[in-house]
C-alpha cells in the first residue's frame, strides 16, 4: 500500500489525523507517520484490512 493509498484510506474510512487511524488499528501514531512518509512500508495485513474496510464503506452507501 502505498503512502497515497493509506491517505486515501483514511479520507474514506473518516480518519482525520495519524492518531485516528493508529487508534483504529492499534498502532503508535509515530508508526502511521512512517507509513504515511513512505519511510516504512504498511504491513500486508494492515493493507488487506484497510482495503476491506474501504470496501464494505463503499458498498454500504
Amino acid at each position: 500500500m502505498s503512502p497515497e493509498e493509506l491517505r486515501a484510506a483514511m479520507r474514506t474510512l473518516g480518519y482525520r489525523t495519524q492518531a485516528d487511524v493508529a487508534s483504529a488499528i492499534g498502532v503508535n501514531r509515530s508508526t502511521v507517520s512512517l507509513w504515511l512518509d513512505g519511510k516504512v512500508g504498511v504491513p500486508r495485513p494492515v493493507a488487506m484490512l484497510l482495503r476491506i474496510l474501504v470496501s464494505a464503506q463503499r458498498r454500504a452507501h
